[in-house]
């Protein structure tokens, strides 16, 4: 399973970089240990007992070992294999050495569960919740710095000699994919593995960006100091004064921003409705927080 967003494409490191201390290194691996479980779990309960796939690498696994009657293990080390060793330069020693540990794992896993009989024989059921616990456990294989899916290394060395974008190359060869369980199993496992995938896109968003989301919010008023202060003193948010100038008039604009959770977004309406009508207010979700004087407050 990949998925078509920003977040889980690590950043392009230099080989300059400064390894990771040894104890966060560890925890990061435990933590994609955790996350490679689960996906086995959903590999081998929820979805291929049902012929229900996935995309990326896992997908084609599922479909070469239904074909061959090998185990999905050994197709997931031998499909993604060439894709770290192609990638190595571009990604990084520590993304290359977390998500090899990783496939591996995965790999041992499935093994493991292999034998385990599937929790449900309902194919929706199976799409669902597997869905869920796949993309569960994506989700904490990304947000940690891995990868369980050589497809998106393929991705990006496509990105630079093409035209699309990384997210638009995932999609085409994920759909592509997909569109091949319905010639390898029927056309109904294609229809359920694409439930499957979309479950599994909206949980890795929730695992890797976390279920407290955060809101940036803009805000231009003649009435910014009053506005300020009351953000400051009924929600206990900092906020910071820009200077602007407005385009067509020339005239020196006063701009608001603050980030809040998103509970506080309909309060924060109200507070700038009852002091400025005419405000305007801008509010666009963001993914990660950290430092300044951003901190869950009760709301009054």
């Amino acid at each position: 399973m990949n998925k078509n967003d920003s977040t889980i494409h690590p950043p392009i490191q230099s080989k300059q970089h400064q390894p990771l201390p040894a104890a966060q290194f560890a925890a990061r691996i435990l933590l994609i240990a955790i996350g490679v479980t689960l996906e086995a779990v959903a590999l081998e309960i929820f979805l291929v007992p049902n012929n229900i796939i996935d995309g990326g690498v896992v997908g084609l696994s599922i479909m070469s070992a239904h074909l061959s009657g090998w185990p999905i293990g050994i197709f997931l080390i031998v499909i993604n294999s060439p894709f770290f060793i192609v990638g190595y330069k571009s990604m990084g020693k520590t993304f290359t050495i977390t998500s090899a540990c990783g496939v591996a794992l995965l790999s041992f896993m499935t093994t493991l569960f292999g034998p385990i009989h599937r929790f449900t024989s309902d194919p929706l059921l199976a799409a669902v919740y597997g869905g869920i616990i796949m993309g569960i456990g994506v989700g904490l294989v990304v947000r940690n710095g891995g990868s369980s899916d050589g497809t998106e290394i393929l991705a990006i060395l496509f990105n630079e000699k093409t035209p699309f974008s990384v997210g638009e190359v995932v999609l085409f060869i994920n759909i592509f994919i997909i569109a091949l369980a319905g010639f390898v199993f029927n056309w109904n496992s294609a229809m359920y593995s694409l439930i499957a995938y979309f479950i599994a896109y909206k949980m890795i968003d929730i695992t890797s960006e976390g279920l407290q989301s955060s809101k940036a919010i803009w805000i231009i008023s003649d009435l910014h100091q009053e506005i300020g202060d009351a953000l400051n003193d009924r929600l206990g948010r900092g906020v910071t004064y820009l200077n602007g100038e407005g385009a067509y008039t020339g005239n020196d604009k006063n701009v608001i921003f603050t980030v809040i959770s998103r509970l506080e977004e309909a309060k924060v309406k109200n507070i700038v409705d009852s002091i400025d009508k005419d405000a305007f207010l801008a509010i666009s979700d963001i993914h990660d927080v950290k430092g300044g004087r951003f901190k869950k407050r009760s709301i009054h």
